[in-house]
């Protein structure tokens, strides 16, 4: 089962998502809000695996929602504006659904999150030195001195491997974050994690390995100014 909520300012378009829902055995909603600080509220003390969230409300925005959480379900926009699919897979939302959609493509959202919860519960490291991820209906193991670097692509990340092709898996960088021992990795990007012992060098804003050059997102910069104080 997959606990859901679902938040939009105008009342019809939650009773749609109500509707899908109740016709939906996967999914089980929780609760509906047209107030999104309600709504922060409730995930305080509430588990939830998925948001189906509007992007235009009044007081805060979709995208300003999104950044005020610590921890993030999985987010489906729903909204009648197209020209923020971009910004929403920027902050890794599973899917965008774009307003009146149907059944069908409801579903086609959903089980991109199935797909992904399923990701996320691969047996993930048995060891120190390895885990495994799924590509291509695969479970394909991946040994942690082998990385390169990692790039966050939509709802896929894509792992560079020393000496093989890269491997593409269907999680988010959160998840695949839990999967790398922390004192080796560091997220410098939205769309990127590096391998500590990697780094050759940093300046302007961008860390250098060996044949990549990576940039230093905003948001990142402390902290890779923190672990470079500590070298």
């Amino acid at each position: 089962m997959i606990h859901c909520i679902a938040i939009d300012d105008e009342p019809l378009a939650l009773e749609v998502i109500k509707k899908y829902v109740s016709e939906t055995p996967l999914l089980g909603l929780t609760n509906v809000f047209t107030d999104a600080i309600q709504a922060l509220a409730f995930l305080k003390v509430h588990k939830t695996d998925l948001i189906f969230l509007d992007i235009h409300m009044p007081d805060i925005s979709g995208i300003q929602f999104i950044n005020a959480l610590k921890e993030r379900p999985r987010i489906i926009f729903t909204t009648a504006f197209s020209q923020y699919a971009a910004k929403g897979f920027e902050l890794e939302a599973i899917d965008y659904l774009v307003k009146p959609f149907t059944f069908d493509r409801f579903m086609k959202a959903v089980m991109r999150v199935k797909k992904a919860m399923e990701t996320d519960t691969v047996p993930a490291e048995t060891g120190n030195d390895f885990f495994f991820v799924k590509s291509e209906y695969h479970s394909v193991k991946i040994c942690i001195q082998d990385i390169l670097y990692i790039e966050g692509l939509d709802d896929y990340i894509k792992i560079y491997l020393q000496g093989s092709k890269p491997v593409l898996s269907l999680m988010s960088m959160k998840a695949i974050l839990e999967k790398l021992p922390k004192d080796r990795f560091m997220r410098v990007h939205r769309s990127f994690i590096v391998p500590l012992n990697n780094i050759l060098s940093i300046r302007n804003r961008k860390i250098f390995l060996d044949q990549r050059e990576i940039p230093i997102g905003d948001t990142y910069g402390e902290a890779v100014k923190e672990w470079l104080a500590k070298r």
